[in-house]
């Protein structure tokens, strides 16, 4: 799992790149893994009306969701910040439903050799997720 984690954060950290960030100038990067090995990248793509942003997190994963990627178990965070950006609260809820037993790897762009590591859960304990089993 180590070399996913490092081949995952250089691909978030290449993701980076294509951010689209006029007003924060904030460039994130996220990298989606899922069993079979695939990785999906996204960046964050801002607006004027900055509720309509998305994080690069939400970028990736609804690239995978969309590609009909479901089997998801980790996903990489990079930006320049000190020890990485932490995924926002509505990024949070979206990995709950979709990735919840993902692993959660953060790094700044600027060491990307320094990961932290996280669970979906660690991250947003009590999540607020629809039961289809109680349904």
């Amino acid at each position: 799992m180590a070399s996913n984690k490092n081949k995952l954060v250089q691909a978030a950290g290449r993701a980076r790149a294509g951010a689209v960030a006029p007003y924060s100038k904030f460039q994130v990067g996220a990298a989606l893994l899922t069993r079979t090995g695939e990785i999906i990248t996204g960046a964050n793509v801002e607006s004027a009306s900055y509720g309509l942003t998305c994080c690069a997190e939400r970028v990736a994963l609804f690239k995978a969701l969309t590609a009909g990627q479901k089997d998801l178990v980790a996903i990489a965070v990079v930006a320049r910040w000190a020890g990485g950006p932490m995924p926002c609260g509505a990024c949070r809820q979206l990995l709950a439903e979709y990735a919840p037993r993902a692993r959660v790897w953060i790094a700044d762009s600027a060491n990307l050799k320094k990961i932290r590591t996280f669970t979906v859960p660690g991250l947003l304990p009590s999540a607020f997720v629809f039961d289809k089993e109680a349904a």
